[in-house]
């Protein structure tokens, strides 16, 4: 009898997860592979992410099944239409027959209130961005931006032989988000959120296993902390409203409160809370930091070997009065530079891509996506593939000269409705960062072989330490 109850109670686990695993793979007809239940592949895939090789995640499958191909990351089923013809459909079908989606962990860090979708809101968020970052807005902060940017040189660089790229890098763009975003200056206040960050934008992409000692649950925690702190800035702006001392029109915050309390006077839709306000600008810092930050790296990592910028730069750089500010003008004239900068943002995409969910069945490429199904795009499968970029392995700016590459393959910024909303912005920023760079120093990098890990975006190991080489003449 104990030897029956021993191999019953042996077989009876394995036997159900067969059967899981055969009903769990066997119910769609969608070609591909789900790996186990619950699990699926999701250990492929962030392993994959992890060694910055999302792009064999999906050719690797591609070749087995094909375009259009199925599988189980995050706890969910999921759908991957290859290449620009899938990035052009999910694009145009918008809000059609596919609407955002996120994963799980995206919904615990960005926490909203009474149980409200993170994904449901956020187009309530957007509304709100246009009067600050479309073109014809940032062409108000380029002047900021330099500014800032020459006081963060003096600060931090002046005077020094070695630096490390990375901190410097991550501090000024976090500043400047956080000036636009919420109109905040006081260092303790900057401080207070940057401490958190880090972690709490690790956490998005982590693996949602809430238990202590997991980047999930640090970066739960630390939201928790940005979201309090953020809580008590709208407190005090909302004082700074009502005796006039703040203008709605100076930053993002100021604008969002009084245009969320004019919602809030309809009652027939559940209020916005002061908490669901903190909630998006952690979504708006995460978004807006991550990608300006990752590309600016990669970018001094290489413009070691490309003198082009330089002499780009020098030239916009001889034709202003001395000291004068950058001005959208001068952002235009800066073609081959954004060109280096589209390279660099093809060769290492700053985020993982996006998520979307069926809002009905569909057809694409002879299959039926099924409603409720996920879909997953990667920007690393079509700008890392040598059918659309020809040896994608090397750093060529040329790529990107005249009209540039076939559409929907270079999409680091989505496309369609859901084009990233602060793509003006972060053009700005980073060719503000080149010209400033390139124009005080040349430099050379301390470890030129120095490899790159992806936690959870991409970053130089060491920080990429350089050693400075100040040009005779500043300009």
């Amino acid at each position: 009898m104990d030897t029956l109850l021993l191999i019953s109670s042996t077989l009876l686990p394995i036997i159900t997860i067969f059967i899981l695993h055969h009903f769990f793979t066997q119910k769609s007809s969608i070609p591909g592979h789900y790996g186990w239940p619950l699990i699926g592949e999701s250990i492929d895939y962030f392993k994959k992410l992890r060694s910055g090789t999302n792009e064999q995640f999906a050719m690797q499958r591609r070749k087995l099944f094909g375009d259009v191909f199925g599988t189980s990351i995050l706890g969910e089923k999921m759908a991957f239409l290859c290449g620009p013809e899938g990035n052009k459909f999910l694009f145009s079908n918008e809000n059609k027959l596919v609407e955002v989606w996120w994963p799980s962990s995206v919904e615990s860090i960005i926490k909203k209130s009474n149980n409200k979708s993170v994904t449901a809101e956020s187009a309530k968020v957007r509304q709100l961005l246009p009067p600050f970052l479309r073109a014809h807005a940032v062409k108000n902060y380029i002047a900021d931006m330099d500014s800032e940017l020459r006081q963060h040189l003096e600060d931090y660089w002046t005077g020094r032989d070695q630096v490390e790229v990375c901190p410097f890098v991550a501090k000024y763009t976090f500043a400047l988000a956080v000036k636009l975003l919420l109109g905040v200056r006081d260092a303790t206040e900057l401080e207070k959120l940057a401490v958190p960050f880090v972690e709490a934008a690790g956490g998005i992409i982590a693996v949602p296993i809430n238990i202590p000692g997991t980047r999930f649950n640090r970066g739960v925690k630390a939201s928790k902390r940005i979201r309090e702190v953020i809580n008590g800035i709208i407190a005090q702006r909302r004082k700074d409203l009502a005796d006039g001392t703040a203008d709605p029109s100076q930053n993002l915050l100021s604008h969002m409160i009084v245009e969320v309390d004019k919602r809030n006077q309809d009652t027939s839709n559940a209020p916005t809370t002061d908490g669901d306000m903190s909630s998006d600008l952690l979504g708006l810092l995460i978004g807006g930091y991550d990608t300006i930050n990752t590309t600016v790296v990669f970018i001094m990592m290489m413009l070691v070997d490309y003198p082009d910028v330089y002499r780009e730069q020098t030239e916009i750089a001889k034709a202003k009065p001395s000291g004068e500010l950058l001005n959208w003008d001068d952002l235009r004239k800066m073609k081959y530079s954004w060109n280096v900068a589209c390279e660099v943002l093809r060769m290492r995409p700053p985020t993982v891509g996006a998520f979307r969910v069926a809002k009905t069945d569909f057809t694409f490429g002879g299959f039926t996506i099924p409603k409720g199904w996920k879909l997953h795009y990667l920007p690393h499968y079509t700008q890392r593939n040598h059918e659309f970029f020809p040896h994608p392995e090397k750093f060529d700016p040329s790529r990107f000269e005249g009209a540039g590459p076939a559409p929907y393959t270079f999409v680091p910024f989505g496309g369609g409705a859901r084009m990233c909303p602060g793509n003006e912005y972060a053009r700005a920023e980073i060719l503000v960062f080149m010209y400033n760079i390139v124009t005080r120093y040349n430099w050379e990098r301390l470890i030129p072989d120095e490899k790159v890990v992806i936690d959870p975006l991409p970053r130089p190991v060491h920080g990429l330490p350089i050693k400075l080489i100040p040009h005779k003449t500043e300009a």
